[in-house]
């Protein structure tokens, strides 16, 4: 306390972040707009969050701090483990039996050959964490298990009085058992890379191998078998001209055969048996052919004799020629008798491979191949298969094929070279193949061709080693056939090989004199000259000896200059020596048997000395050949040299081309690497002089050869220098450490290895940038550093085994870890029982254990490898021996110095590949701590002070190249910035701990300065990705001083005297002053806390809201930030080592300033409360907005009426106003960030909470609460169906209306997005119960292709989740509480922790979150009863619309749960006023409006928690005396009979018109309670607006705005609000039945009545404005207009001009959109249906007008009702009466169904017209409707003009449409009949009316001007005008009451002729010229028509024009019928 006072003391008083941001807010009047930056801030002391902190120093620290934990989990974060290092040595894996090295006699001694590596390695103490690992059982058993409970067993002691603070214990312990320990394992991470950074383990260097092919041979049979046959296989690639593969040498003789040639081959070792190979192609492509080679015995005659009678003889045929055949069987005998040893070419074939690769899937296994004429050489499925390029060739997963080869070419004798061989391969691609014309071999080749199994048995190395698993010797083997790339390989050598191949290519003889015709060249290996020395190691081919001392050419019949095929493969000694030389001897063959001839004549020599100048000579040659035996010594020298007294063939002149390869990792083959490995040999031997190519270098000038030999290196070639990598930066690192001393004096070459060092490892960079891993690192280096670095001077000579293990065995090691560590540690360790099978097995495992590790940091692994020590036996030494004590330095100080002096090309070269000597540093400096047993040793004094220095200005001056170059090359600068993080993560392991701090805050402060001064988030985001590394190590939380005096001491139960007791050392200020030191970043905080804090201050940088002007640019890098927490955090919570919860709160410090930081984001947060509104299906959700829509005030009537609301509804919707203009966070960010801040409450330490949570403002609290509602929305489940739709549909989204109501009224927020939830069972398997209601889906880019198992397991993980964060939001709800009830003063934010729990309520939950939630709720009201029932009366509206939804909840504890919350509810309620109306009337109206929107609502259940209730009631003993119980059955009763009524409700669910009718008659039934009437007139416009009926849905608004308005009338008298219903008649004449006239009307002023949130001049005001909006979605925007003449004066007398304003912008809108759509609106169309039938039940004899959409047609409800009710009785049993004449009821089949039809068109008298003018005008307010049917009097429905009568019939509807409901009932019907004339009259009428109408259209349609015109004028319109004439006007009629008519008919005509000339001439100046011809057609016609009609026109009825006669009194002969 001493220390803490100090710190204290030089502090200014601290000003909490918190706070001083409110004090700014407040000036600035709102939440966000403030412009004063957070960084300015004095946030601790003086120092802004933008500046770099002093770190503590912690070595200092530890020790003056002792730990008071003994021992334990919290004991082990106070220090590193003592095992944290370890050096490992692993011994190297061995692919083969044997060991590959040889064993010479001579230099068995000198050689100590180690296969070994080591390796030092972290722990693996932290395992990377993936859900797959953890235990689901467990959760399983957690969720409430169903079998135990009675259906809705009453809730235990619920009705005994016990103290609160007992219930809060007991709800305590309840919600904390059983909890999920991991947050993170239930939260899939932001992005897949690792939530942790670490370097990925290198692999193992290991030989290379291409993908592998397996071929076999299988057999192979000729027509004629009368020989043996040899074949070879190789494989080609004729674009690169290059044979890839070593020849493979087979026979498939039978034995018989085999014994022809006995005598020439003793036995047979097995190894030349084989049949199969494996061949490696690293670069397969389309040019590679499989090329088979056959030879034979050598006999007399050239090729082309000796392969006739292949092709002669047929294998049917073998009787005929039997005698023949007899006879070449003996001549065969003969030749292998004498010349059993030569051979000769015979044929040949090729087979395409990449053909038998692609097309093996396509076709059967066996397969023919044929070449020559039949066919390709390929066979029948010819090479058009091929495709161009690689892109189709791997290797590695096509289907086996088994190949027949029929036809073979011979070999011609002159066309052998490999020259033509590419010709005759390049040729063969080619459709129209010379080779096709050739005469074939036919024969029967099978071999099979598959890939190679990953670890063939029996297998041989190109070396004849035995490849593990070989478990019998005696088994036929598999020949592994070494690769000859055809591009270079970048391996290093980690096997030992030393191979040479010869392959003599031709000998021109043509001038050498005498005879040489059939020649043969011997090859021998010779390590002297005498015959004796040709040594045994040319391998053998087939069916041999393994080993031989020579090797024959074949022979070419008589050729002088032949060209060779062969290959000799020699086993290459491992010291060479000048002796050692490879000799050819020419000989002349004899075929004949002649008397006195040798078999063999030497005719030739020549030879290569292996050695020249101590370099293996390879390449090609052309030598000359010598006619004699050569002299003595004459192996040192070149044949080139003319050796005196020798006779040349030809002068001298080179005459045989031969080439020698090498496959060696013993002779490097590039001079410059040679010549720097032989002059650090002659060093370490001092053998001067040393002869280096032409020169002897003597010691004096060794040091300048030396130092340019090193320069020189650079020069190499780069494949040398890869695959002597290991051995080559051995010797560079070994000059470093060790610079030899030269003439007595110590020569420094540090800077020039260094530099060489430098530019090697960029070449490989550069080059080979394929093999890289992400963070840039060539795989080959880092493998060098991690397996085969190791300290020169630290080898121990001889490992033995005992003392490494006990090294590896760690000192105190948990039991938890052995688990995981057991397959990463070698089998040395006797910790481990089972020990590895193999050492592969054991190898893979150490290195391959990836899965458990990816960080090993340390992992660095030792393989020394065979190195060259150049002696004069050249023989092969290993660096073990090299114990040379000398002044040598230690390596990384060596290193560091000389990297901190490096300038130029040289520093900029370790820069760009600065990770390479980081991590060659690190490992220098663990591998000298370990082997000078300095690991436990105190970190201060572990290195000098120089190395410190260096090491500082190291990270000093790279620091400065990161922040100068980065907009320059940046790719370089990002490695850079990875590269330092990782060193200095790794120093954090080795080195002093405050000086590592301290080089992070040099970084910290450099990019600091640069980065405020550009504002370049590049900058920013590199330091993150720098932290991201830096505290991914694996101590982390230690390196925080979770212990730091900081936190109060940690007390052992939570309990309040512990509280108080814990003060008692400090004063209170400095108690309180530490717990905001805790939850700020303070100075102090980030001093101890000192990685935590640097992160945290980045997140609270650039998350700061306040930074609209000065941090834009920070904007991009809010999701990296977010993602480095969010993985650290995730971290933590996998690791086993803080599984202990106190450990885990003890983390959980570190990171409490984020919770202040995300409540500063808040308004940046993405909105999940808003979200829903897209994501929700439309039909039964109602939307769901912010937070306050619960809190129910609506905001511009809480500041309009200044009334005293909870500060908590305002904040969150301000907060999110007024700062949505900084942009916001992504959902996936905002997610990421309040998992975070969840994971921190969860783990905090509760006590430390509270006393936060009591320092907090009330607006502070409020924003905490904010928060929560966020996170209630952000983790909601979502279904699994939500994972399975995920991103198949969007939904069509009609936005609900009761949503919109809320909206009004709340100023555009909505509200309770609940009502509509369903809830049923989820059971999974895992036994976990949900209330299962997917209603949205998100739409993300998950991939679709997931299996149904994974989505219910993802689905069950994200449940999981959803309750373990709605578990933790409601702990801290709790916390929150207490603090309330401690400081007594912040009473105002219960309403906040309501409004949250009642929100977690809404979402969909699980069963086990439900029942803490209601415990919770219970104990807050029995806590706070006045909260509900005084001040949040809406809150109580929606706590009785939740626990009613949750009754009906189909899971019983849910339902027990609720029932008895709701029980304790009322009797809460009851116990302060004797009286519960309140909750009655709330519940009632809730039940009320969750009948009416809740389509999948389950009465049953319902029934039976009401039942619950009820037993409460009848056991509540306290109350049994009062008048409660009675009280609550009268409601249990109410609420039944609403249940019933939904009951039939759920019947007429699929009819939308009955349910309307029903819901229309239920809330007539409430007439007498208009708060109920209200609600189910809600529920019916919400019903409407689902269906887009929006003139009813307004309709339904204006009545409950009337109904509202009745009631505020009679409650207060104010001027400006409506007088009742009467006001609005205009809207609609149907709402004065909303009048309170009768007189049961209850008065409003009694309680629990009218006591709604409509029920005030707001909630008038919102139920207009939201009948304005669904008017105007109606299109009827003249009623838009009267509902705002309502609204107007209300707004004036509050003097609102804002609404005002508003209001008159609508009303602009609504007439600018009349007139715009003039003539484009439609509103509706009518029908008249009548239904007959008993099985229509009530609507039996009923008839209705239906109004359907616009443009509907009579087909379609017709079709719509038809099928509907033909569903429900029936398809046969239903028929629709077609015609419309009246119904005989007696007439129908009384078991079927009648439904009547009919279109009907509003009808209006004469004098209506003159009012009704506008289209809008003729369909509003329609309350008749008019139909016509058309009949004759003999009953035919149609008949001549003269007979055609017309029926009209007016019906009268109760209603006038639109109302509230979409039918309405006919209450009164008439009919008018027309005569035959008036018909007539009504037809001209109406043409006229067309024709004057098409005339005069504006603007003109000549289309349809001419379409009336045509059916005006036209010859031969039928029942045309001039017929109605002729029936009608032709005659003056007899009867004189028809005058009149006849009259008008004839006025109307003449009407008629006149609109024709109009229309005519109008028509004439419409048309173009094309139509001048159709124009005079018309006028033709029209001329014809009138002098027609002109005599019908002009005659007169006299009588008409005489004096007026005495009318008879019946003189109207129309009937008017009328009936009702």
């Amino acid at each position: 306390s001493y220390l803490f006072s100090i710190i204290m003391a030089s502090y200014a008083v601290l000003f909490s972040r918190t706070v001083a941001a409110e004090v700014r807010k407040q000036i600035a009047g709102q939440y966000g707009g403030s412009p004063q930056l957070l960084k300015n801030l004095s946030v601790g002391g003086n120092i802004p969050l933008t500046e770099a902190i002093e770190p503590v120093d912690f070595e200092e620290y530890l020790i003056t701090h002792p730990p008071l934990i003994e021992s334990g989990p919290l004991r082990d974060l106070i220090e590193f483990p003592p095992d944290d290092i370890e050096v490992l040595y692993t011994p190297r894996e061995c692919r083969t039996l044997g060991q590959a090295v040889p064993e010479e006699g001579f230099f068995l001694n000198s050689l100590n050959i180690n296969t070994d590596f080591y390796m030092s390695q972290d722990d693996l103490k932290r395992r990377s964490m993936s859900i797959d690992d953890t235990p689901r059982g467990s959760w399983a058993c957690s969720i409430f298990d169903l079998k135990n409970s009675q259906p809705d067993a009453l809730l235990p002691h619920l009705l005994d009085r016990v103290p609160n603070e007992e219930i809060d214990h007991h709800n305590e312990d309840q919600r904390k058992s059983n909890r999920h320990r991991e947050l993170f394992a239930l939260h899939p991470a932001l992005d897949e890379d690792e939530p942790i950074e670490r370097h990925c383990v290198p692999d193992v260097p290991k030989e290379h191998f291409g993908q592998r092919l397996l071929v076999k041979c299988l057999s192979l049979k000729f027509e004629i078998e009368i020989e043996p046959i040899f074949a070879s296989l190789a494989l080609y690639d004729i674009k690169e001209k290059k044979r890839i593969s070593e020849n493979f040498y087979f026979d498939l003789n039978s034995e018989q055969t085999k014994a022809m040639l006995r005598p020439h081959i003793p036995s047979a070792a097995i190894s030349t048996l084989a049949r199969s190979a494996v061949f490696s192609i690293t670069y397969p492509s389309q040019d590679v052919f499989l090329v088979i080679k056959l030879e034979k015995v050598l006999q007399q005659g050239d090729i082309g004799e000796c392969a006739e009678p292949y092709m002669v003889f047929k294998e049917s045929d073998a009787a005929k020629n039997k005698e023949k055949l007899e006879k070449l069987r003996s001549q065969s005998e003969q030749f292998c008798q004498r010349l059993g040893r030569y051979r000769m070419p015979f044929a040949w074939t090729a087979i395409h491979l990449m053909n038998i690769v692609n097309s093996a899937g396509s076709l059967e296994r066996d397969t023919e191949l044929e070449t020559g004429l039949s066919g390709d050489i390929v066979g029948r499925r010819s090479l058009e298969r091929t495709t161009s390029g690689d892109e189709s060739c791997s290797l590695t997963s096509f289907r086996p094929a088994t190949l027949t080869v029929t036809n073979f070419f011979k070999q011609e004798g002159d066309r052998l070279s490999d020259e033509d061989l590419y010709k005759f391969l390049a040729d063969m691609r080619r459709p129209s193949s010379v080779l096709r014309r050739l005469r074939p071999i036919t024969a029967q080749l099978k071999i099979d061709i598959s890939p190679a199994p990953e670890n063939p048995h029996y297998c041989l190395t190109p070396d004849l080693l035995q490849v593990k698993p070989y478990p019998d010797s005696r088994v036929r083997p598999t020949k592994e056939i070494l690769e000859f790339p055809a591009r270079d390989i970048y391996v290093p050598n980690t096997t030992y090989r030393n191979l040479l191949y010869v392959n003599p290519q031709s000998l021109n003889f043509a001038n050498r004199q005498g005879s040489a015709r059939n020649i043969t060249v011997k090859v021998q290996f010779m390590n002297g000259e005498d015959p004796s020395n040709a040594m045994p190691v040319i391998f053998g081919k087939s069916s041999c000896a393994e080993y031989s001392k020579e090797a024959y050419t074949a022979v070419v019949y008589h050729n002088r200059s032949p060209d060779f095929l062969d290959e000799v493969k020699i086993k290459l000694p491992a010291s060479l020596t000048d002796h050692h030389h490879i000799l050819f001897t020419f000989y002349h063959v004899s075929c004949q048997q002649k008397q006195n001839t040798p078999l063999e004549t030497p005719v030739g020599y020549t030879w290569i000395p292996m050695l020249q100048n101590g370099r293996l000579r390879t390449g090609h040659f052309c030598l000359p050949v010598s006619l004699e035996k050569p002299p003595q010594s004459y192996s040192v020298l070149s044949p080139d040299v003319p050796l005196p007294g020798m006779k040349w063939v030809d002068n001298h002149r080179g005459v045989f081309n031969v080439e020698v390869v090498a496959a060696s990792t013993i002779h490097t083959q590039d001079q410059f690497l040679d010549k720097f490995f032989a002059l650090v040999h002659a060093l370490d031997e001092h053998m001067f002089p040393v002869r280096i190519g032409d020169m002897r270098i003597m010691e004096n000038n060794l040091e300048a050869e030396l130092k340019s030999s090193i320069a020189a290196l650079n020069s190499s070639q780069l494949e040398p220098v890869v695959r002597f990598l290991h051995l080559l930066l051995d010797k560079l690192v070994l000059l470093m450490v060790r610079p030899p001393v030269i003439a007595g004096q110590i020569v420094n070459l540090g800077q020039a290895s260094f530099e060489v060092m430098a530019s090697i490892v960029n070449r490989l960079h550069k080059y080979l940038d394929t093999s890289q891993d992400m963070h840039g690192r060539n795989s080959l280096l880092s493998s060098y550093i991690h397996y085969v670095f190791r300290l020169p001077n630290m080898d121990p000579n001889s490992p033995s085994p005992v003392h490494y293990a006990t090294m590896a065995r760690s000192a105190v090691r948990p039991a938890s870890l052995n688990l995981n560590r057991s397959r990463s540690l070698s089998n040395s360790n006797p910790d481990i029982s089972g020990t590895p099978t193999s050492p592969d097995d054991e190898v893979r495992s150490i290195i391959g254990s990836k899965g458990l590790d990816r960080s090993n940091s340390w992992v660095t692994v030792s393989y020394p490898i065979v190195e060259l020590r150049y002696t004069d036996l050249y023989a092969v030494y290993l660096n073990a021996s090299l114990m040379v004590p000398s002044c040598s330095q230690l390596f990384h100080e060596e290193l560091a110095l000389q990297w901190v002096v490096s300038s130029g090309s040289v520093r900029e070269g370790a820069l760009q590949q600065a990770w390479f000597f980081f991590e060659l540093m690190v490992k220098s400096i663990i591998h000298h701590l370990y082997f000078t047993d300095r690991l436990q040793s105190p970190r201060k004094n572990r290195f000098p002070e120089r190395f410190m220095d260096d090491i500082t200005a190291l990270v000093s001056t790279i620091a400065g190249d990161i922040v100068s170059r980065f907009q320059k090359d940046l790719e370089l600068v990002e490695r850079l910035n990875t590269s330092l993080a990782f060193f200095l993560n790794d120093l954090l392991s080795v080195m002093d701990r405050g000086f590592v701090f301290s080089l992070i805050k040099t970084y910290w402060k450099q990019v600091s300065t640069k980065l405020y001064a550009l504002q370049n988030p590049t900058l920013e985001s590199l330091r993150l990705d720098f932290l991201r590394i830096v505290c991914s190590h694996e101590h982390y939380v230690t390196l925080n001083l979770p212990f730091s005096l900081l936190t109060p001491p940690a007390s052992p139960s939570p309990s309040v005297s512990s509280a108080t007791s814990q003060s008692s050392g400090f004063s209170t200020h400095v108690q309180d002053q530490k717990i905001a030191n805790m939850f700020e970043l303070s100075v102090p905080f980030r001093e101890q806390h000192y990685l935590a804090g640097l992160v945290l201050t980045e997140l609270a940088v650039i998350l700061d809201p306040e930074a609209d002007g000065s941090v834009p640019w920070m904007f991009g890098l809010h999701k990296k930030v977010i993602s480095v927490v969010h993985n650290m955090l995730s971290s933590h919570d996998s690791d086993p080592r803080y599984a202990d919860p106190e450990v885990k709160a003890r983390v959980a410090l570190l990171y409490l300033p984020l919770i202040g930081i995300v409540m500063e984001t808040l308004p940046q947060l993405h909105d999940f409360t808003g979200t829903e509104e897209q994501e929700a299906e439309g039909n039964s959700m109602i939307s769901q907005t912010v937070a306050m829509a619960i809190a129910g005030t609506s905001l511009h009537h809480a500041m309009s009426e200044k009334e005293n609301i909870n500060p908590s509804l305002k904040s969150i919707h301000l907060v999110l106003q007024a700062t949505r203009q900084h942009g916001s966070f992504s959902a996936e960010s905002s997610r990421s960030l309040l998992i975070c801040l969840l994971w921190v409450l969860k783990n905090a330490d509760e006590m430390v909470l509270q006393k936060w949570f009591t320092d907090l403002s009330v607006s502070q609290l409020n924003r905490l609460l904010d928060l929560l509602y966020l996170c209630v929305s952000c983790f909601e489940y979502k279904g699994k169906k939500a994972f399975e739709r995920m991103n198949s549909l969007t939904f069509k989204k009609s936005k609900d209306m009761k949503a919109k109501l809320e909206e009004a009224i709340l100023g555009s927020i909505g509200a309770r997005q609940e009502m509509v939830r369903r809830s049923s069972a989820f059971g999974s398997q895992e036994n976990l119960r949900w209330r299962k209601d997917m209603t949205h889906w998100r739409q993300t880019s998950e991939k679709m292709d997931k299996t149904r198992a994974e989505l219910e397991h993802e689905a069950i993980i994200d449940g999981n989740l959803a309750t373990e964060a709605n578990l933790i939001i409601l702990d801290t709800l709790e916390i929150i509480v207490q603090t309330v009830s401690v400081t007594e003063s912040k009473e105002s934010i219960l309403g906040g922790v309501l409004k949250v729990l009642l929100h977690s309520m809404a979402c969909n939950q699980s069963a086990l979150y439900l029942q803490h939630c209601f415990a919770t709720q219970r104990a807050l009201v029995s806590k706070f009863p006045e909260l509900l029932f005084e001040e949040e009366t809406e809150q109580c509206a929606d706590l009785c619309l939740r626990l009613l939804r949750n009754c009906s909840s189909s899971i019983s504890t849910i339902r027990a749960h609720a029932s008895a919350s709701l029980y304790l509810l009322m009797r809460q309620n009851f116990e302060i006023g004797n009286n519960f109306a309140r909750v009655k009337m709330q519940v009632t109206m809730s039940l009320s409006s969750l009948v009416g929107t809740s389509q999948n609502f389950n009465e049953e259940f319902l029934r039976r928690s009401l039942k619950t209730i009820l037993t409460y009631a009848e056991e509540d003993l306290e109350l049994r005396e009062t008048t409660f119980p009675d009280q609550v059955q009268d409601l249990v009763f109410n609420l039944h009979m609403i249940l019933s009524d939904t009951v039939k409700m759920k019947e007429h669910q699929e009819d939308p018109e009955m349910l309307i009718d029903l819901m229309y008659r239920i809330a007539k039934g409430y007439q007498t309670s208009p708060d109920l009437r209200l609600t189910w007139l809600q529920n019916m416009a919400g019903k409407h607006s689902e269906r887009n009926n929006h003139a009813e849905a307004a309709q339904c608004l204006v009545h409950s705005a009337a109904l509202v308005a009745e009631y505020l009338s009679m409650l207060e008298d104010r001027k400006y609000l409506p007088v009742g219903c009467v006001t609005f008649q205009n809207i609609s004449s149907n709402v004065l039945e909303e009048s309170a006239v009768s007189d049961d009307v209850v008065s409003p002023d009694e309680e629990g009545i009218c006591s709604g949130k409509y029920f005030t001049e707001a909630g008038l005001v919102g139920l207009l404005e939201q009948a304005a909006a669904s008017f105007s979605m109606a299109g009827m925007y003249e009623a838009v207009n009267e509902v705002y003449k309502v609204l107007i004066p209300i707004h004036e007398a509050s003097r609102d001009a804002k609404k005002l304003a508003t209001i008159h912008g609508k009303l602009q809108e609504a007439f600018g959109k009349i007139v715009h759509q003039n003539g484009k609106r439609m509103f509706g169309t009518y029908f008249r249906v009548g239904f007959y039938g008993s099985k229509f039940g009530d609507l039996d004899e009923q008839e209705f007008v239906y109004k359907e959409p616009a443009i509907t047609k009579l087909a379609e409800i017709s079709h719509r009702l038809e099928s509907f009710y033909g569903e429900r009785f029936g398809e046969e049993q239903v028929e629709v009466i077609k015609d419309s004449n009246p119904v005989d009821k007696c007439k129908l089949d009384p078991n079927k169904a009648f439904i009547q039809i009919t279109y009907v068109e509003p009808y209006f008298d004469t004098y209506e017209m003159k009012d009704r003018i506008t289209y809008f005008d003729k369909n509003y307010n329609l309350r008749r409707f008019v139909y016509c049917t058309p009949f004759t009097l003999d009953g035919r429905a149609h008949g001549d003009l003269h007979e055609q009568f017309k029926r009209k019939t007016i019906l009268t509807t109760s209603h006038a449409f639109p109302y509230i409901k979409t039918r309405i009932n006919i209450i009164h019907k008439e009919e008018i009949i027309s005569m035959p004339i008036e018909v007539a009259i009504e037809d001209m009428q109406k043409k006229t009316q067309e024709l004057a109408f098409a005339t005069h259209q504006d603007p003109s349609d000549a289309k349809m001007l001419q379409m009336v015109l045509q059916g005006s004028v036209g010859t031969t319109v039928n029942q045309g005008p001039l017929e109605v004439a002729q029936v009608f006007l032709s005659e003056i009629p007899s009867d004189p009451k028809l005058y009149r008519h006849h009259n008008k008919l004839r006025l109307c005509f003449k009407d008629f002729t006149k609109r024709c000339e109009d229309a005519l001439r109008k028509n004439k100046s419409l048309i173009g010229p094309d139509q001048k011809e159709y124009q005079r057609e018309l006028e033709r016609n029209y001329h014809r028509l009138k002098e027609a009609l002109q005599p019908l026109i002009n005659r007169k009825i006299p009588q008409l024009y005489k004096p007026v006669l005495q009318v008879n009194s019946h003189s109207r002969m129309s009937l008017r019928k009328l009936d009702v």
